[in-house]
């Protein structure tokens, strides 16, 4: 299990317990991003780390899921202090990353992709390390979900297309107001993490029916 913080849902006691045939190695990189993938020289290193990751398992299935760093700060950092348009931005990130999952896939090795978490840090919000840290993004909280929603989009688009497995959880995480649901939220405000017990909750029954599977059809 290849991702940021985010993918410390894969420690919890619930989806251990949903798997009890299967160990996942999880490689969490807290600030990884889809951007910095192609930087060799990032601050979190995560390129390198999960290139001697991926070096080292005997592993026959790898899951990634990167981009909410990207969407909920990097692309529109990088879009205003390079004076970019929001979608061209976003669209090198997709590049990085799709083009990381091509490596993956290139491996004897099944690779399944998860949706990004979509953004819970409420507009103008000044709690919390990482809502601090993303002080200097303007856009609202509605703004960052639909280029959360445009970027699972448009990765989905692009692993259907060569045979790698994508689970999309933005259908049960959209709530009827256009941002992440009330329910997803954590009972910690300074945690921008979804609530571990709803997150697994609305996982792991695509998880098993991908894990059930050939997840790579070639």
């Amino acid at each position: 299990m290849l991702g940021d913080s985010h993918t410390s849902i894969f420690l919890q006691r619930d989806i251990s317990s949903a798997f009890p045939k299967s160990f996942f190695n999880v490689i969490n990189v807290g600030g990884a991003t889809a951007s910095g993938l192609a930087n060799p020289n990032s601050k979190t290193q995560a390129s390198q780390r999960f290139a001697e990751a991926l070096a080292d398992t005997t592993a026959k299935r790898v899951i990634v899921m990167l981009g909410e760093v990207d969407t909920g700060f990097i692309i529109w950092y990088r879009a205003a202090k390079y004076n970019e348009p929001v979608e061209l931005v976003m669209e090198q990130a997709i590049t990085t990353y799709t083009g990381f999952l091509l490596e993956i896939q290139s491996r004897p090795a099944s690779v399944l992709c998860i949706s990004t978490p979509l953004p819970t840090i409420k507009d103008g919000t000044g709690w919390g390390e990482v809502a601090t840290a993303r002080k200097e993004v303007t856009a609202t909280q509605l703004e960052r979900t639909g280029l959360t929603l445009r970027f699972n989009q448009r990765v989905q688009a692009f692993c259907e297309s060569h045979g790698i497995a994508f689970i999309n959880l933005d259908g049960v995480s959209l709530g009827s107001d256009g941002i992440v649901k009330p329910e997803l939220l954590n009972s910690d405000r300074n945690d921008h993490h979804y609530e571990p017990g709803a997150y697994s909750g609305i996982l792991i029954k695509p998880l098993m029916e991908k894990l059930a599977t050939n997840i790579n059809p070639s």
